[in-house]
């Protein structure tokens, strides 16, 4: 079976829900769970460096805070529910291709996401992450809808 499982969140409701199903495959299995908040770059449209400057800095701060707050959130579930895990915050311009390299560096043998999350247009327009890592992952992928 499964000894360790990938669950990205970006803590979405589908995340969320994600999350919780692949925590309760995880208990069942008897295998860890990793997951990752991947944050991406803060990007904006302007040339009032002043105003960059200051809507970087809040950025950063406030994506580090939401995915501190949702890796809590979804770890203290799991330790509830007696499942062995640990959690990953970082940064990439590429967030399918860092879920991908963070399942392989951990050793995962399951990456368990969402169908999708907080992508909005730009999901539609660029294609959406899971969709990404379904594409190019080597690992098995369990999608949750």
């Amino acid at each position: 079976m499964f000894a360790k499982i990938l669950v990205p969140t970006d803590g979405s409701r589908l995340a969320v829900t994600a999350a919780e199903n692949a925590v309760a495959f995880a208990r069942d299995a008897k295998a860890s769970v990793v997951f990752v908040c991947v944050i991406e770059p803060f990007r904006i449209f302007t040339t009032d460096s002043d105003k960059l400057a200051t809507s970087r800095e809040d950025y950063e701060r406030l994506s580090d805070e939401r995915a501190v707050q949702f890796l809590n959130d979804v770890e203290l579930r799991a330790r509830h529910q007696g499942v062995t895990c640990y959690t990953v915050k970082l940064r990439s311009d590429e967030v399918h291709q860092a879920i991908i390299e963070t399942a392989v560096l951990n050793g995962c043998d399951l990456i368990a996401m969402a169908s999708h999350g907080r992508g909005g247009v730009a999901a539609l327009i660029l294609g959406s992450v899971t969709n990404k890592v379904l594409s190019h992952s080597h690992i098995p992928v369990l999608v949750y809808r």
